[in-house]
């Protein structure tokens, strides 16, 4: 019998043996999701092609997962992507797990299925892997993205969701969505849903922000105990941009025990905060529309971070996001009041 090395009787997860080929974990539906995705959000919004090129070579290099979002300008080109490698014969249609986001302006129960189906017609396929929340804030419904009032603030709309989650529950026995997710909900906001009377489905996801300057730990905790799967985004921390990114903190990938770990691995502060992640049981989605570093993203699997140093990442935690949306911080449903 073959030993199991330390690593592998103390991390469960190890034993699953991650590659470039398998990495999917299992969902609490039946599914499953590949750990590391390829995120598709812009800012400022991406040129045209840019889109369409970063998901083909994405696909090439082996990622099974995109990340999209109707309010990112961009599923007609992350579609025709895809189609063009089921048509090349490089992946079929079942291999590839594409995640869509209802966005706030459509909580209305009547408009969920029509924001899905659009979604469905700008990529041109028959059904999505994964339609989450994407913001638990609603906002006034309608076609406009930011409806805004005369002083130009974002008009509010009172949210129901689990009226939403209902809608949405409908289009999954509709056969239009496999799985059913949420995005920047906060405990609070989970139960609502989870303790909802007759729920059909819970949701298999959350969508938050998540990396080595903000663990998470307690949320993640919480999401484990009710099998939900953590989705990080900005899993590298973010943009600079300072209209909408908390800047007081220090860009994560200039982190000096990231680069030290990766002179020890032969390795990026990317590849090691990305690595990290995924050994904490949870799903990342860096963003990049450079081919050499969607390349660089992927190459996680050939290497393990130990314990100690799991243990030693974990304390560069600030508790400070990036993302901290406080535009929308006086909306009733804005999520980061709460601790977690």
């Amino acid at each position: 019998m073959v030993q199991e090395s330390p690593l592998e009787a103390s991390d469960p997860f190890s034993t699953m043996n991650l590659s470039t080929a398998n990495h999917q974990i299992s969902l609490n539906d039946g599914n499953s999701i590949p750990i590391i995705g390829l995120g598709t959000y812009s800012d400022p919004r991406p040129v045209p092609r840019q889109t369409y090129v970063a998901v083909k070579t994405a696909i090439d290099e082996g990622y099974r997962h995109i990340d999209g979002a109707y309010v990112y300008h961009n599923e007609h080109e992350v579609g025709e992507a895809i189609r063009e490698k089921i048509a090349e014969g490089k992946v079929k249609r079942e291999e590839i797990f594409y995640c869509g986001k209802l966005w706030s302006t459509e909580h209305v129960p009547e408009m969920v299925r029509p924001a899905l189906e659009r979604t469905l017609k700008a990529l041109k396929l028959d059904y999505i892997d994964l339609y989450i929340i994407e913001l638990p804030m609603a906002f006034k419904p309608g076609k406009e993205i930011y409806p805004k009032d005369e002083n130009g603030r974002v008009i509010y709309h009172k949210s129901d969701l689990c009226a939403t989650w209902e809608a949405l529950e409908a289009c999954k026995d509709a056969g239009l969505v496999k799985s059913l997710g949420v995005s920047n909900f906060n405990r609070r906001q989970l139960e609502l849903i989870l303790n909802k009377p007759g729920l059909k489905y819970k949701p298999v996801t959350n969508q938050v922000e998540c990396h080595p300057y903000f663990t998470q730990a307690k949320l993640l905790k919480f999401c484990q105990q009710h099998d939900i799967v953590i989705v990080a985004y900005s899993p590298l921390g973010t943009c600079r941009n300072p209209s909408w990114v908390n800047v007081s903190s220090p860009p994560l990938l200039k982190d000096e025990l990231l680069t030290s770990l990766g002179k020890k691995y032969n390795k990026t502060q990317a590849q090691i905060a990305l690595r990290f992640t995924i050994q904490r049981r949870m799903v990342v989605i860096p963003k990049s529309f450079t081919p050499k570093r969607i390349k660089e993203n992927f190459q996680i699997f050939d290497f393990s971070l130990t314990e100690e140093e799991m243990k030693d990442i974990e304390a560069l935690n600030k508790n400070i996001r990036f993302v901290e949306l406080l535009m929308w911080s006086d909306h009733p449903e804005y999520p980061f009041h709460d601790e977690y």
